[in-house]
């Protein structure tokens, strides 16, 4: 696959090829075995994706938001343990194009580095903004000592946007960028989850992690405003595509079931059942509603709009809400059927139950809306 900046291919002619290509051929292993999406990734980096957001200036595609979406949802359809990934390593991404060193930009870009979020941990759970991990000037660098407790690709990405308390400064939190083969990383056990299975969402621990002072990406303290400002749309932006990708996939491999399976004593087909056919349709309508949120919060982030930070709290929200609603309809509409890896709906239902409980929950999120609604502080 040629690179994007290379041919005359728009990025999500190239994003259609490598799905079909690549992606969805290895989607069942990726989640039967737990298996990284590797050779995905892969072919995301020779085609460009992989700078799909870094700056022309290093050899990246330019793009924003709206390409991110349209990727992340894409690619989601046929893997949505390839989606989170690719989810994480843009919202990096964006705070190494804000803020990282120029070659690990253009290592990026060129689809030769794999970056993604350290921001959760064990002692602060889902609140990521307040991490508990330290820094410490040892000797004249930093040292670092955190349990984090999720972390999307460990073991298997180039580096991490890593979050502690700040150095010296006041503030929440400091941001740093950590080579992933430092010394003093270690990750505690490989994943075995319930959906999702191919992300690699490992905790991770560090114990005399030692990185230089020109590893600190912005100021010391000022991490909870990279947060906020930088990471925070772009991530709940392309969670809702994974979603949106998620019901998109199990809304038509349930229509597809219900359109082949037969009642042969009737002569007729599930679809043939007004029942059926109003499950799918309520599928259709919330896949698509959550989608045309998701086009708004976009817009909404692109036009600076007044309601822009209300949208990126609304859109994860009902995204994630919606996902396990529809996928729900789906593994009731398939029946028993449902329950066999072949139909592949069973597969989409599991992954759409990370949404809801990936920081910032959705309960969280219900919170933050309420505030902002009110006119209260969201901290």
């Amino acid at each position: 696959m040629e690179a994007v900046k290379a041919s005359s291919t728009t990025y999500l002619d190239v994003t259609d090829q490598i799905v079909k290509d690549v992606i969805e051929p290895n989607a069942i292993e990726v989640d039967q075995n737990g298996t990284f999406p590797r050779e995905s990734f892969d072919a995301l980096g020779q085609s460009g994706l992989l700078g799909l957001i870094s700056a022309i200036e290093v050899g990246g595609l330019g793009q924003g938001f709206r390409a991110a979406v349209e990727v992340v949802e894409r690619v989601s359809r046929a893997c949505a343990s390839s989606g989170m990934v690719l989810c994480m390593h843009y919202a990096a991404t964006a705070v190494l194009e804000a803020y990282g060193p120029r070659e690990i930009r253009e290592a990026i870009a060129a689809g030769k580095h794999l970056t993604t979020l350290a921001f959760s941990e064990a002692g602060s759970r889902s609140q990521f903004w307040a991490p508990l991990s330290t820094a410490t000037a040892s000797n004249g660098h930093v040292q670092l000592d955190a349990n984090k407790s999720w972390i999307t690709g460990a073991g298997e990405v180039d580096s991490y946007v890593w979050s502690s308390k700040p150095l010296a400064a006041d503030g929440a939190s400091t941001i740093w960028l950590v080579q992933a083969k430092a010394p003093g990383l270690r990750i505690v056990a490989p994943f075995n989850g319930l959906g999702m299975r191919g992300n690699s969402s490992s905790p991770v621990v560090a114990e005399g992690l030692n990185v230089d002072r020109a590893a600190l990406l912005g100021k010391d303290g000022d991490g909870f405003n990279v947060m906020m400002g930088v990471v925070l749309p772009y991530f709940q932006l392309m969670n809702a595509a994974v979603s949106v990708g998620i019901m998109d996939a199990a809304t038509t491999k349930t229509a597809a079931h219900v359109g082949g399976a037969k009642l042969e004593h009737l002569s007729q087909s599930l679809a043939d059942l007004p029942t059926i056919r109003a499950y799918v349709a309520r599928m259709r309508v919330k896949t698509d509603l959550v989608r045309a949120l998701l086009i708004d919060s976009v817009a909404a982030l692109e036009g600076n709009r007044p309601d822009a930070m209300l949208r990126v709290l609304e859109v994860k929200a009902a995204a994630g809400e919606a996902a396990t609603e529809v996928t729900d309809l789906g593994m009731r509409v398939c029946g028993g059927a449902a329950f066999r890896k072949e139909v592949g709906v069973e597969r989409h239902f599991r992954d759409a139950r990370a949404a809801t409980v990936m920081a910032p929950t959705t309960d969280a999120l219900y919170e933050f809306i309420g505030r902002a609604v009110c006119g209260l502080p969201l901290f």
